[in-house]
């Protein structure tokens, strides 16, 4: 399913032994986590792109308190996952949705994501699926028609590329952050929705709209960890627990006929 990354190739990439090659010849290291790294210099604007290990870990911490497990279940009863299906997750984080949503439907999970850190943790606690580090605003490194779902968490919006790895059939789950999604913290924020519908509109037609919140009551540390995953100033020194506000707006799409 995976396609070559380096410009102007695009052929399929063949596993041997610890790597990934073309036939081209271009050749790519598989990582001893798993995760294989097919970010190409062009496709990145620093040296370090995406979450940092801070972030990952902070966002990690957040998942295992459970404090998210409620935005995941409205994303799993929305997507209604089987046992056949191929799932990608563009910018999937350090892999909770994808890992989980395919361990619950026995679906197989594939993730794209810039970060390093992120692909590396969601290899390591979730094995079982695929992690590429890729940017997926540039190129989706795999084959046309190769996913019968596309997800994109508060992630990736590339409607060309998504489509293109679709299948006819398919469907594209999107979810944005709602206005109140950690309001607590950031202040209200505005309504993405028609943006985004737009945004996907000449390729795929809106079939469901939901919207999901929850609220945690967090301790100091988990304040911290909100504000790391956000990319908030964390303070320093003693910090108070408050009440935090989760809100996403989850939009299913069609493919247009």
């Amino acid at each position: 399913m995976l396609l070559c990354p380096v410009r102007e190739c695009g052929l399929k990439l063949v596993r041997e032994g610890s790597r990934v090659v073309c036939a081209n010849g271009h050749s790519f290291d598989v990582a001893r986590s798993g995760y294989i790294n097919l970010l190409q210099p062009q496709d990145r604007r620093s040296k370090e792109p995406g979450d940092t290990v801070a972030a990952v870990e902070a966002r990690r911490r957040l998942h295992d308190r459970g404090v998210t497990a409620p935005l995941l279940r409205a994303i799993a009863e929305l997507a209604q996952l089987s046992g056949g299906d191929e799932l990608l997750d563009a910018g999937c984080g350090e892999g909770f949705y994808a890992g989980n949503l395919a361990r619950e439907s026995g679906a197989r999970a594939h993730g794209l994501d810039i970060s390093i850190p992120a692909i590396k943790a969601a290899a390591r606690r979730y094995p079982e699926s695929e992690w590429i580090v890729a940017n997926a605003d540039r190129f989706v490194p795999y084959e046309d028609g190769a996913f019968s779902m596309v997800v994109s968490i508060t992630g990736r919006m590339n409607e060309d590329e998504f489509r293109r790895v679709l299948r006819a059939d398919g469907l594209l789950l999107v979810a944005v952050a709602a206005p109140d999604d950690f309001v607590e913290l950031r202040g209200a924020g505005r309504d993405r929705v028609d943006r985004t519908v737009e945004t996907f509109g000449r390729r795929f037609e809106l079939r469901e709209r939901r919207r999901v919140t929850t609220v945690a009551e967090l301790d100091a540390a988990g304040v911290q960890d909100v504000r790391h995953a956000i990319y908030r100033p964390v303070q320093r020194g003693a910090a108070e627990g408050m009440r935090v506000t989760l809100s996403l707006d989850l939009l299913l799409f069609g493919v247009r006929r």
